[in-house]
């Protein structure tokens, strides 16, 4: 009797750990089990399948480490700059390994204003594909900066990964198209207060243009007087490409050279003896090529363009003053018809 006891305990503990469970507590009074309990020949024994019993799982079986999935930018591709009226091509692909598609929005915002000005809802889209945004019928940029982004939602609502290198945003600098020429700012005679000299005299005195490249002179909120957050622009803005040489126009003595991360960038400051101050910013990271008290020519190499502070895309912030720069009673002008006067390559592309 004994030996029949422990006969039919072993064959208990053997269908419990057949079904994972610790033995005798767990096993099923109508013997219902997943597995199929194996037996070995003429014995009647029954055997448990061989699982590990360790691994974090209630039923001895190893679980995989919880992983969340979420949607993912493959592909992001917006031209940085394009030319005003309809938007420019854009191309993007969505990544979700296991989910075939997610519900997809782009949004263009304009950075002037931080509102948005084309939204596209795309809907259900595949994953894993490039797609091309269909702009809607009609929509136009005006120039401006701005910022393309992507938002997307997978079916578990699980929303858009952003990483550094994969943020779903874009920026996109939109310029006034070629057949609106800056010059149209000259139909009125530009006028000059007793003792300044004129654009005209300047570029007849040898006056050189500030930017030695490929350049444009933007939009309305590139121009002198736009408005911007809490103030209003104090210079012209040149664009051009970054790591183009940005010279002295006029022979002078640089007032000061600095670093102001929230708006000019690397920047230098010039007093001439014209009675003008000038004032170069957003200069690339390490090329100011001169330093304050040095006295530098017409022409003279004083740092790169670049993107510094706070800029959006490669250009130089240009200002001109008369009374002292950022002195007291000193002002700054619009100086537009300097550099149009200046600009001996007639163009502004």
């Amino acid at each position: 009797m004994g030996h029949g006891h422990k006969a039919a305990t072993a064959t208990l503990v053997s269908v419990a750990l057949a079904c994972g469970a610790p033995a005798p507590a767990r096993a099923s009074r109508s013997g219902g089990c997943a597995a199929t309990p194996q037996g070995t020949a003429g014995t009647g024994a029954i055997q448990a399948p061989s699982v590990p019993l360790s691994g974090g799982s209630e039923y001895g079986v190893v679980a995989a480490p919880a992983t969340v999935q979420r949607p993912l930018v493959g592909l992001l591709s917006v031209p940085a700059t394009a030319i005003a009226g309809k938007p420019p091509p854009v191309r993007l692909r969505i990544d979700e390994p296991g989910v075939a598609a997610v519900a997809l929005r782009v949004t263009v915002t304009s950075l002037s204003t931080r509102r948005p000005v084309i939204v596209v809802r795309m809907g259900w889209v595949r994953t894993g594909r490039t797609l091309s945004v269909r702009w809607p019928a009609g929509a136009r940029l005006a120039p401006g900066s701005y910022h393309v982004s992507l938002t997307a939602q997978d079916s578990r609502s699980a929303t858009l990964w952003r990483r550094a290198h994969s943020s779903g945003v874009a920026a996109l600098l939109v310029t006034a198209p070629a057949e609106t020429p800056p010059t149209l700012v000259l139909t009125a005679p530009p006028t000059s207060e007793a003792g300044v000299p004129t654009p005209a005299q300047l570029a007849a005195a040898g006056a050189v243009f500030p930017v030695a490249g490929p350049h444009n002179f933007g939009g309305p909120e590139n121009r002198f007087g736009a408005l911007r957050a809490g103030h209003t622009h104090q210079g012209q803005d040149v664009l051009t490409s970054e790591g183009t040489a940005i010279v002295a126009p006029l022979a002078g003595e640089i007032l000061t050279t600095g670093y102001q991360a929230g708006g000019a960038g690397y920047y230098a400051a010039e007093h001439t003896a014209t009675g003008f101050d000038l004032f170069f910013g957003h200069c690339m990271t390490g090329s100011l090529a001169v330093g304050t008290g040095q006295a530098v020519t017409a022409g003279q190499a004083l740092c790169q363009a670049g993107e510094t502070g706070d800029a959006t895309a490669p250009h130089l912030h240009f200002e001109m003053w008369i009374g002292g720069w950022r002195a007291s009673g000193g002002y700054p002008i619009d100086p537009l018809p300097y550099l149009l006067a200046w600009d001996h390559t007639g163009s502004s592309g």
